[in-house]
């Protein structure tokens, strides 16, 4: 099985040269810090931030330099400061290339649904629905199972939606998986030490599996 680590790692594979990304809150602030640095991109923060480093060091924090998720960054030379409003324009003005969020539940269409659970307080859905709207590839990180072990890959979200048709790919601690355009998710690479038939009984929703499966290397 993949970690938080393994699965930033995993993600960072998908990153290609003069890529504009977004990053999420939680597994996929991470991915910041495995993007080789061979390759010139540049990250993206819903309140106002372009050109975000890797996280700091203990002694480099600088509390008033934070992500959308009020992480400590650092900025790369030539990055940018500017209005959330500004920043929302380049969301949705289709300039970002890469978007990666958390999810709570996806299902076999690519609807994703990341921002409530009925019940619970929030402080509100934030740049997500922006973000699902706007941007042409979206890689979802997540755990494939909740804490009582339900599969959150389902045939349908049951969780308030965030954007409907959406995720093209998931990367989870047990696989990756494409979300295909007429529905089903299918079965790209599993994590060292899991099985098909593992990865098969924690999917609910459609699961098309075509030949052997490599497992994921990091």
């Amino acid at each position: 099985m993949l970690d938080k680590v393994g699965i930033a790692k995993r993600i960072a594979q998908e990153v290609k040269d003069g890529m504009y990304i977004n990053l999420g809150i939680g597994i996929p602030t991470l991915v910041a810090n495995y993007i080789p640095p061979s390759l010139n991109v540049v990250l993206q923060s819903e309140n106002g931030l372009l050109g975000i480093g890797p996280f700091p060091t203990e002694n480099k924090v600088d509390a008033d330099l934070i992500n959308a998720g009020k992480q400590t960054i650092t900025m790369m030379p030539g990055s940018a400061l500017f209005s959330s409003a500004e920043s929302f324009a380049m969301i949705r003005g289709g300039h970002v290339d890469l978007t990666i969020l958390g999810a709570m539940e996806v299902s076999e269409q690519g609807d994703i649904s990341n921002w409530k659970v009925p019940g619970k307080m929030v402080k509100g859905m934030g740049g997500a629905m922006d973000l699902v709207a706007s941007a042409e590839n979206i890689i979802v990180a997540m755990q494939h199972c909740s804490k009582d072990g339900a599969s959150k890959l389902l045939k349908k979200c049951t969780l308030p939606i965030t954007g409907l048709n959406c995720v093209k790919k998931i990367v989870t601690d047990l696989a990756v998986l494409d979300v295909l355009p007429g529905g089903g998710f299918k079965l790209l690479e599993r994590a060292p030490g899991v099985t098909v038939e593992q990865i098969k009984n924690a999917t609910d929703g459609k699961l098309i599996i075509d030949g052997d499966v490599p497992e994921i290397g990091i």
